[in-house]
């Protein structure tokens, strides 16, 4: 009976090579039903599509994705090493996603001098080109994790904004200085001169009586600030169930919604006008390249200038174009999107660290 870790193993590795082969065929079938159309050929073309197709799919899993999976697995020196970016993604990218797109691509150009209407690929196959990458990411962001029972990092309750404990500063007292300038005089701090230049005893107390505390201890000044602890709050009642959450179901939210604005401009590609104009290079281009955002790991520092420039600043020149061309082929959410998303990373990143944006009387 193989174990809970080799069956998930082996789950997730029949997913993400299911999702390498079946959008490859599902598009170029779909191709294949454009050739003959186009050029009057016999279905003899089409059967040589649907060849060429199952050839590739059998050389580039031997060649490539078997061997990149088994050094994987093994953790090999120069693949477990590598921590800021995910080679399986960038392997499913050039060897899946760029194909389908370069297909689709195609598919257009061959249309381009027919004088029937242009016919262009149904929303199915798109759809599974994009289903099957974000499945491919989110396999990669839940690997780590276990599927049944509790997750490892798993919080019971809510967790609540807190105040922090940040950081502790001693400040000086007043009786803290004075007994920094009798120290300096060579006297020890309890004791003083008087007037006739006898040293007498100004205080002697026990080391733990409240005279001593009060001309030793230090006020401490504690800043604070507010930001989200791991602080669980406990919940009683027949509605406790509605506090309850789950990293490993915040993954799907949090992939779909990386993948949302890329399947927006994917579907403007998918529309009659701009699919059979020169307009749905670009389109379909910008699209891939916002898709290799997909190879850096999710924690990673870089993301954010990688979002903004491959995805928020070209999408938002290509959406105003296409407005521009042919009218409202997307809706004015994206494009705005877009911009705020550059000006606020522009403004937070790099115009807050110039000397006049740091002066404390602005707000």
């Amino acid at each position: 009976m193989p174990s809970g870790k080799t069956v998930k193993l082996i789950l997730y590795e029949v997913l993400q090579f299911a999702a390498l082969i079946v959008p490859i065929f599902v598009i170029m079938e779909q191709f294949a039903r454009v050739l003959p159309d186009s050029g009057g050929q016999s279905v003899t073309t089409y059967w040589l599509v649907v060849a060429s197709s199952i050839a590739y799919v059998t050389s580039v899993t031997l060649l490539v994705w078997v061997p990149l999976k088994y050094m994987t697995l093994k953790k090999r020196r120069f693949i477990a090493e590598i921590s800021q970016w995910r080679p399986t993604a960038l392997v499913y990218l050039i060897l899946c996603t760029f194909p389908c797109f370069a297909i689709l691509i195609a598919s257009s150009k061959v249309q381009e001098n027919r004088e029937s209407q242009c016919y262009h690929f149904p929303e199915l196959p798109i759809s599974m080109v994009l289903f099957s990458l974000i499945c491919v990411d989110i396999i990669e962001r839940i690997r780590s994790r276990r599927l049944l029972g509790k997750s490892d990092n798993e919080e019971s309750d809510l967790d609540m904004s807190s105040p922090v404990l940040t950081h502790l500063q001693q400040v000086t007292t007043v009786s803290d200085k004075l007994h920094t300038e009798r120290g300096q005089n060579g006297l020890p701090p309890n004791q003083t001169v008087s007037r006739n230049g006898s040293i007498s005893i100004a205080q002697q107390a026990l080391p733990d009586s409240p005279s001593r505390l009060n001309l030793s201890t230090r006020s401490p000044s504690v800043s604070y600030f507010y930001a989200s602890s791991s602080r669980p709050l406990t919940y009683s009642g027949p509605l406790r169930f509605l506090w309850k959450k789950d990293g490993r179901s915040e993954v799907f939210v949090e992939t779909f919604m990386f993948w949302l604005d890329t399947v927006e401009m994917v579907r403007v590609a998918g529309v009659s006008s701009v699919f059979c104009s020169a307009w749905v290079f670009p389109v379909y281009i910008l699209a891939f390249l916002s898709c290799l955002r997909m190879i850096i790991t999710p924690h990673s520092s870089l993301l954010s200038l990688a979002g903004v420039a491959l995805q928020d600043v070209p999408f938002f020149i290509i959406r105003v174009v296409l407005i521009a061309v042919f009218g409202s082929v997307t809706p004015l959410l994206f494009p705005l999107k877009n911009l705020l998303v550059s000006l606020t990373y522009i403004y937070f990143t790099w115009l807050t660290k110039l000397k006049i944006f740091k002066r404390q009387s602005m707000f």
